[in-house]
């Protein structure tokens, strides 16, 4: 039996695979549990530095909740009917989640609702030429509750978040690298490689650094500038406190690779 949701590690870069291909990679319940253990297992694993989280198939990254098999049921819950059938968004898309790891998305086709509400979470992203983003949740009279109304306009211009959320429609890869929403746009046979690519540059940092240069970004955007400034000394405090602050310089001075092991 094919397992919903695949994760593998090599070479210190963690792949989270949603393999649903006939069903463009929807989110059905299966697929949910499967991908809220497949992130606490990446953030759990010391093997894993980087995690890239990618779509099966050429087709979809992600068209969000099968609305079928999964609407119904949390509808039914957010009425009060009955028990939480589903891992919490927190767990599964990565809602209101600190993810201490660096997240690079590699978008291989439909990125719409649920789909781009993950994908608000990562922190670099790559896209296809052939992909496309959208929430289209009010067109069917629903709310998208994994984030967007809160991440969606602290990355792109105001209006852009706007008409994403309030329209409806779906943008193209151009468009959505335009307004700032990915980081670029590569043919469909180069895109895993660029994803790669990238991640394998991140594993080379010292990866102590690289988690609180992140904790240190997230966290700030939710505070006013002289609180994150605090954050931010004490982050980096931690950080120049560590072994890997020893080994990086000492292994500038020896023309040589640093051997980082993350404290």
């Amino acid at each position: 039996m094919r397992m919903p949701v695949r994760y593998e590690v090599r070479d210190r870069i963690a792949t989270i695979t949603i393999d649903r291909p006939e069903a463009m990679n929807a989110l059905d319940p299966p697929m949910l549990h499967g991908l809220a253990e497949a992130w606490d297992r990446a953030e759990q694993d010391d093997e894993a530095w980087v995690v890239v989280v990618t779509g099966a198939g050429d087709q979809a990254f992600c068209v969000g909740a099968d609305l079928k098999a999964t609407i119904p049921v949390t509808t039914s819950e957010a009425r009060g009917e009955g028990a939480a059938h589903f891992p919490n968004m927190a767990r599964t898309l990565l809602r209101n989640r600190l993810y201490p790891k660096p997240i690079v998305a590699a978008v291989n086709g439909h990125c719409i609702a649920g789909g781009l509400e993950m994908l608000l979470a990562t922190d670099l992203r790559y896209a296809s030429t052939n992909a496309t983003f959208a929430l289209q949740e009010v067109r069917w009279g629903l709310f998208p509750l994994a984030g967007s109304t809160v991440r969606l306009p602290r990355q792109v211009p105001y209006c852009r978040a706007m008409e994403l959320l309030l329209v409806g429609d779906r943008v193209d890869a151009a468009t959505a690298l335009q307004m700032g929403l990915v980081n670029d746009v590569v043919d469909p046979t180069a895109l895993l490689d660029r994803a790669y690519g990238v991640a394998e540059r991140i594993t080379g940092n010292g990866p102590l650094a690289v988690r609180k240069i992140k904790e240190s970004v997230v966290r700030g955007l939710g505070m006013p500038a002289e609180q994150a400034f605090t954050e931010e000394l004490r982050l980096g405090s931690e950080v120049f406190a560590s072994a890997d602050a020893v080994e990086g310089p000492k292994a500038f001075a020896e023309k040589r690779e640093p051997r980082f092991f993350g404290r």
